[in-house]
């Protein structure tokens, strides 16, 4: 797949993005694997200015609401920054078949890696009203629900939903009134 048409015109607004595992290999059916996402966005919040709106994390892509300065970089960070940590582990872990298919899946350009973790792009959408935001927010937090992993969106651990419920949630959220 070649590089996303897609790009990010104006940094005021959210973008709502989707990063996908090459393959759609299940990298994140193991909680410390999903902690790497989560410790990568608490990093881009701690260290930037990078402010995450909502997320979901599956079995093989994470949906994402963030706004950011410099926001393609900021992406950029997040997947590359993922990409070595979920290699590592993947190794540390021994977990042949799935390395097998990220070494197939590689771009051959890409010459400075044995793998390809994500997909290219993240296909960023710009979340430019009000009536757009909420809807890819329920689309977010509704993923595990209409998947029927849940009866409902804030029993799943890996997304923001518990967070817009008052709960604590595993990241911390700029709820978004």
């Amino acid at each position: 797949m070649g590089r996303s048409r897609y790009r990010i015109l104006d940094e005021q607004y959210p973008y709502f993005h989707t990063a996908t595992i090459v393959g759609w290999q299940p990298v994140f059916t193991r909680k410390e694997s999903a902690q790497i996402l989560l410790d990568s966005f608490t990093w881009l919040q701690t260290n930037t200015d990078f402010r995450l709106h909502g997320f979901v994390i599956l079995e093989n892509h994470v949906h994402f609401i963030a706004t950011a300065s410099e926001h393609s970089r900021r992406i950029q960070q997040f997947k590359s920054f993922t990409a070595r940590k979920l290699i590592d582990l993947l190794e540390e872990r021994g977990a042949a078949t799935i390395l097998r298919h990220l070494a197939f899946y590689k771009r051959k350009d890409k010459t400075q890696s044995q793998y390809q973790l994500w997909q290219e792009g993240t296909h960023p959408e710009e979340m430019a009203n009000e009536t757009m935001l909420r809807q890819r927010l329920e689309y977010i937090h509704n993923n595990p629900v209409e998947r029927g992993y849940v009866d409902t969106a804030e029993h799943w651990r890996y997304s923001s939903a518990r967070n817009y419920t008052g709960q604590e949630g595993l990241v911390s959220v700029d709820i978004l009134s």
